[in-house]
């Protein structure tokens, strides 16, 4: 690996809590640490719930306690004497970035541009530069570097904006945690994220399953996760009939025993960044079920290899999908034995020397 130098690296982030854009930039946080940087990590909300290593600025802790208008600017100021006592090397800002006045207060006033990493971590690219072209040039043209979490990524933003300071790194995924699994003689599949139908399209995911000819077979889907359609998506399940065959169950940050029991689990996504749900399952030598929307599953996934990657939108793809990874013993067998092999790639170790190669 490279030397860090001990360089200064202030990692910005909008929490620490439930998704997993939030959880890889923990992870950011502990491989550069890991490395030899000196680390701080700023969080705007006060949502701390996954694992970070460095020093921890919780500008959200100041949210809590006065958010009007003045409370606002008084956690800008507070941020920009952070960054000017600390004189940090680099700023890798990893929040959701909606809104131009803001952002360009932060981006000309706040940060020093030419220390400045902007990630984005989904394929919807407008929440993290403004989709006027003009306006994103103005905002992040003359920053360091702009990093897209997939390659799709990348070349969207290269494309819109005609940038050339845009690279892509992937999430990491962090494999020796992985030893854990549930005891269950259950059959079942899973599907393991936010309960949010507008990105997640968990509708598509249930009208599969229920045409599929897994309920007829005894396996299960379970649903876990929180969210605002918790209770929509209960309702289309006894819509759809198959109430005794669906288990909802609560958000838990750390999944890995329930993955590593389900036989496969499932993506639906109108979009994504990088999903870390593929990335974990196939970790832990489970295969998936994945739509191909953009972006990430097909950077991930090698169809009938490691899993079924299925045209988006399409109920019945994804039904017969579900039903083939469960009939054809072959087929599991095979992607089930590729399936931790396969993300080798995207290590801890081997993802921070491609953040090294720009850091130094």
């Amino acid at each position: 690996m490279l030397k860090a130098n001990n360089k200064k690296i202030c990692i910005v982030v909008s929490s620490l809590g439930k998704g997993g854009a939030e959880r890889s930039s923990g992870l950011l946080s502990e491989m550069l640490f890991d490395v030899g940087y000196d680390v701080h990590v700023v969080s705007v909300l006060n949502d701390i719930e996954f694992p970070f290593k460095g020093k921890l600025l919780n500008l959200g802790e100041l949210k809590a306690k006065d958010d009007s208008a003045l409370g606002r600017i008084n956690r800008l100021r507070v941020l920009k004497a952070y960054l000017k006592k600390h004189n940090f090397d680099y700023v890798i800002d990893n929040r959701t970035r909606i809104g131009f006045l803001k952002e360009f207060i932060i981006s000309k006033f706040i940060y020093s541009p030419k220390k400045t990493i902007y990630c984005i971590r989904s394929y919807k690219t407008a929440n993290y530069i403004n989709p006027n072209r003009f306006l994103g040039r103005l905002l992040y043209g003359n920053a360091y570097k702009i990093v897209g979490v997939s390659k799709a990524i990348a070349e969207k933003v290269k494309a819109d904006y005609s940038f050339n300071n845009v690279t892509s790194i992937y999430n990491p995924i962090a494999l020796e945690e992985h030893n854990s699994k549930l005891e269950t003689k259950d059959n079942y599949i899973l599907f393991f994220g936010r309960l949010d139908d507008e990105v997640k399209n968990i509708s598509l995911l249930l009208e599969a399953y229920a045409k599929s000819e897994l309920p007829k077979h005894q396996v299960n889907l379970k649903i876990l996760g929180e969210g605002k359609d918790l209770e929509t998506l209960k309702n289309q399940v006894e819509i759809l009939n198959i109430a005794s065959n669906v288990e909802f169950l609560p958000y838990n940050p750390y999944p890995s025993a329930i993955v590593k029991s389900a036989l496969f689990t499932l993506l639906t996504s109108r979009y994504e960044g990088f999903p870390r749900s593929i990335l974990e399952s196939l970790a832990l030598g489970t295969p998936v079920v994945s739509v191909d929307c953009k972006s990430g599953p097909n950077e991930i996934i090698q169809n009938t290899f490691n899993g079924l990657l299925v045209e988006n939108h399409n109920q019945g793809a994804l039904s017969e999908a579900m039903t083939s990874l469960f009939i054809d013993k072959d087929l599991y067998l095979r992607c089930k034995q590729n399936s931790k092999p396969s993300v080798a790639h995207f290590s801890e170790a081997e993802i921070v020397q491609q953040w090294q190669s720009i850091l130094n």
